[in-house]
């Protein structure tokens, strides 16, 4: 039984996160910290486990963190666990900095921990089929993702992020879009960005072998403009990524169940662990530069 511990007490944690790793054969809540202690308390008592009151006590209490928080304190928590020897069950973003995503992979790689970085669709089987084919297939020139939400309607559980609104649908969406497309089309060398309305963002990307990308993005679409839209266009014609035959919750128990997978075997080679949220960081740190200095960005290799 592998015992998490749960840090966060929001939405996504309370409906996704506690609820997945409580109906899981082989994992259980530890316990559960929170900025707010009201809440982590509640959270707590509905699943009849400890609440704590210090990161460290809790993080010595569990075998794994599973971390529903603002990017920033994730990828500090996520630190100081993996230090412990404890494996790593992370949202996206991992971080909300390069320097802060950095920080997590090298704590990582020295304890040599298990990690996973939840990015939601990549848990769907019927997308990671689709995503495996295609990226057998070959011959594809572009990508074009549209992903409008709009989450600051009256009854979003997410309106009220601060991080979400301070850093718009780059960080938030823009994960989800990029784990989509990178691995059909493969890194990204050369990014470009431009604002539009109600925090629209477009980038334009270039990937390893010439085929591009582009990504209109935001979190403030008009109601009846919501939408997800993911299209690879190559030698075969058009091909759209289907929308996940699960919900979040059967997409997080995977996630669980390929973490175990990771531990059991030993093996850290994920296709979603620290690293790949690592080079997710890098694309959006550098696509945040091209917005601000109005120029094409160049990564390194």
């Amino acid at each position: 039984m592998l015992r998490f511990g749960l840090f966060g007490t929001g939405h996504w944690a309370a409906e996704t996160h506690a609820a997945a790793i409580d109906a899981h054969p082989r994992a259980a809540l530890a316990g559960v910290w929170g900025r707010n202690a009201e809440r982590a308390a509640a959270l707590a008592d509905r699943h009849g486990v400890p609440v704590f009151a210090d990161v460290d006590a809790l993080i010595d209490a569990c075998d794994a963190i599973a971390v529903a928080l603002p990017p920033d304190v994730q990828a500090d928590i996520a630190v100081r666990a993996a230090a412990s020897g404890r494996h790593l069950l992370l949202d996206k973003p991992l971080a909300l900095t390069l320097a802060g995503a950095d920080r997590v992979v090298t704590a990582a790689q020295q304890s040599g921990v298990a990690s996973v970085v939840f990015f939601t669709q990549r848990f769907h089987p019927n997308v990671t089929g689709f995503l495996a084919s295609a990226a057998a297939a070959g011959g594809w020139q572009h990508a074009r993702v549209t992903m409008f939400a709009s989450i600051f309607q009256p009854d979003s559980p997410y309106g009220g992020s601060q991080w979400r609104r301070e850093r718009g649908a780059l960080w938030d969406i823009g994960p989800h879009a990029l784990s989509l497309i990178l691995p059909v089309l493969g890194r990204v060398t050369r990014v470009a960005a431009a604002d539009g309305p109600r925090g629209l963002i477009h980038l334009l990307l270039t990937h390893d072998g010439g085929a591009t990308s582009s990504l209109s993005l935001t979190l403030d679409a008009p109601p009846p403009a919501v939408i997800r839209d993911v299209v690879f266009f190559g030698d075969d014609g058009m091909q759209s990524v289907p929308p996940g035959d699960g919900n979040a919750l059967s997409a997080y128990g995977t996630a669980i169940d390929q973490l175990l997978e990771e531990i059991d075997a030993g093996t850290r080679d994920h296709r979603c662990d620290v690293r790949f949220g690592r080079e997710v960081a890098a694309i959006l740190d550098a696509a945040e530069t091209a917005r601000a200095e109005g120029r094409t960005v160049s990564l390194p290799g």
